[in-house]
């Protein structure tokens, strides 16, 4: 059985080989690898295309494998997976409605809040919240976007991942 795997590499040395390694460790063999260091991500990673073949549970534990190592899957057979983007937002977030700002982020499409985390201080009066999002590749700035106009508008500072 063969797979078709994009993944998400850093352009630094020994990046790919770090990869390639495993995958072929763990018995999935390498059928093709397209690595163009030209072409960049928005997120300046390299885009690399590799066709592995083996039996269904090699190729489980290969993904599994790429996982465990933070290896970004961007697509598997051409089915486009989803990043995660991870926000800070620092203010009032309790008074100024949790839930209406995660409604406002899952009303993207293609985006929807994976897991949310509510700190308050000890006075009850700022808190901030680490928010983590699931985007389809591509909508990254459309959610950048729109939680900069959030924070605008409920008067929260933001920090966006780099």
């Amino acid at each position: 059985m063969r797979t078709n795997l994009v993944l998400e590499l850093q352009d630094v040395p020994g990046q790919l080989v770090g990869v390639l390694g495993p995958i072929g460790t763990l018995g999935a063999n390498i059928v093709t690898v397209i690595h163009q260091r030209d072409i960049k991500t928005d997120k300046g990673m390299v885009p690399v295309q590799i066709t592995i073949e083996g039996d269904q549970n090699t190729l489980d534990v290969v993904l599994k494998k790429l996982e465990e190592l933070n290896i970004q899957v961007m697509a598997v057979d051409g089915i486009v997976l989803k990043e995660k983007i991870t926000t800070l937002l620092i203010g009032n977030i309790v008074d100024r409605d949790v839930k209406d700002t995660m409604d406002n982020i899952n009303s993207l499409e293609g985006v929807r809040v994976a897991d949310l985390e509510l700190k308050l201080s000890e006075n009850n009066q700022d808190s901030s919240a680490k928010i983590v999002v699931e985007a389809e590749y591509g909508n990254r700035d459309i959610f950048i976007d729109k939680i900069e106009e959030i924070a605008d508008i409920k008067d929260f500072k933001v920090i966006n991942e780099v």
